[in-house]
């Protein structure tokens, strides 16, 4: 029993990880502009870098995603150039 899986359900989640892990990186692993930089303490700091990390990852996940999908659709049907046996 093969269950097939439309190639679109992988471009919205490799879509939504993208945007998601951007808005992460961008919002949560920056440094608030208006507060003093004497006044971060390490634990912010650290949990501003992991935000900025896993922001990343989810870029590259994303990605993979998407450009791994793209490579099977092409390898299925962009390899056929000769009709019949």
């Amino acid at each position: 029993m093969n269950i097939v899986i439309p190639p679109l359900i992988f471009y919205v989640v490799g879509a939504a990880l993208v945007v998601g892990g951007t808005v992460r990186a961008l919002t949560l692993g920056r440094r608030n502009p208006d507060r003093e930089i004497s006044d971060d303490d390490p634990t912010r700091t650290m949990a501003r870098r992991r935000h900025f990390t896993f922001g990343l990852v989810w870029i590259a996940m994303g990605l993979f995603l998407i450009g791994s999908t793209v490579g099977v659709l092409r390898s299925k049907w962009g390899g056929r150039t000769s009709s019949g046996p």
